[in-house]
């Protein structure tokens, strides 16, 4: 049930770095919340017509990260360095490029397997 999906203007990088990036933030997902790895998703979009500040000239991330339950702001701050750290590592984005947008979400707002978890 949690989320991660990454959407940049990164030109898109060979499929293993892709799958190794993503790999990566499915585990610190699973870390972060305490929450099996087995439900954790994670989704890449490279290429995306994107700007920062009005610009284009470097690259740009936008974040989503999703998840049952709720957040707390020493949480999210902690997600936020582990998170950039990472797609700064693995795409080379300026970490003051990237917006992340944390969501909480009700268990009955969520589906999965024909049915929700509310």
């Amino acid at each position: 049930m949690p989320l991660i999906k990454v959407q940049t203007s990164a030109t898109k990088p060979e499929k293993d770095k892709i799958d190794t990036l993503l790999k990566t933030l499915s585990t610190s997902v699973s870390q972060h919340f305490g929450k099996p790895e087995s439900y954790v998703m994670t989704a890449f979009e490279s290429d995306v017509p994107m700007t920062f500040g009005g610009s284009s000239d470097e690259p740009v991330c936008y974040i989503e990260v999703k998840s049952i339950g709720t957040m707390n702001s020493s949480q999210t701050k902690t997600m936020s360095q582990d998170f950039c750290e990472k797609i700064n590592q693995a795409l080379g984005v300026p970490k003051n490029r990237i917006y992340i947008e944390f969501a909480d979400s009700k268990g009955s707002m969520w589906g999965w397997n024909s049915s929700t978890f509310g």
